[in-house]
């Protein structure tokens, strides 16, 4: 059945591809944060594991509100690895140790250039329900960011 909520096919469309990016990178970023937790080494390893298992579960639960979020407005989430990398602004390579400080320094850069990007589509939207909905996804990106800085200090 078509999704009748008020905006035009063609921004619903457009809507969609902007949060299936989103949907894209939130996943890459997921998948480092669980290789962070599988592969952190040092003296606060327990910790470290531990902190790093905890924003995987927040990124997990991003993962399917954005992906439940397209299915809101009519369209398929894409939800392939080669789709996902196709469409992140991320990397999957890894640049630095596999120590607190260098994981930590690549996550918190990842998650500071899902903020700049998801800032940067809510000047064009005609949906206040998906620009509510991504500020509110960049509040939590802000704060997880924020704990990864404070742990760096």
């Amino acid at each position: 059945m078509k999704t009748s909520i008020g905006i035009k096919p063609e921004h619903l469309a457009q809507i969609a591809g902007d949060l299936q990016k989103i949907l894209a990178d939130e996943y890459v970023l997921y998948t480092k944060t669980r290789k962070a937790h599988w592969n952190v080494e040092g003296p606060d390893f327990y910790n470290v594991h531990k902190f790093f298992e905890d924003q995987y579960g927040q990124l997990e639960q991003m993962i399917d509100d954005v992906a439940e979020r397209i299915r809101t407005l009519g369209h398929f989430a894409q939800a392939t690895l080669k789709d996902f990398l196709a469409e992140t602004h991320l990397s999957e390579v890894s640049k630095y140790k596999h120590d607190s400080e260098g994981l930590m320094n690549e996550l918190l850069a990842d998650h500071e250039t899902i903020i700049i990007k998801m800032r940067e589509m809510l000047h064009d939207y005609v949906d206040v329900g998906t620009a509510d909905f991504i500020s509110n996804v960049i509040g939590k990106h802000e704060k997880m960011a924020w704990i990864l800085r404070a742990h760096l200090k």
